[in-house]
């Protein structure tokens, strides 16, 4: 593995982490913690979204690949 992969794979496990304890917090106080989640779920979604339409861009992939080597 590539040093910036495991660099990656670091941050991505303790955002992952991060996150449990922020739905963890909003949970323990309840009721009032519970909206909390939903723009956590929202910001989540966009996250999501944004990382499924790189990996789906074909063009990103051809200009990453073959411009500027």
């Amino acid at each position: 593995m590539k040093l910036d992969q495991i660099a990656l794979a670091i941050v991505a496990l303790y955002a992952i982490m991060w996150i449990g304890l922020v739905v963890t917090g909003l949970l323990v106080a309840v009721p009032f913690g519970a909206i909390g989640l939903i723009p956590l779920a929202v910001v989540l979604g966009l996250i999501i979204t944004v990382i499924v339409q790189r990996v789906r861009n074909k063009e990103d992939d051809y200009y990453d690949k073959n411009v500027d080597k």
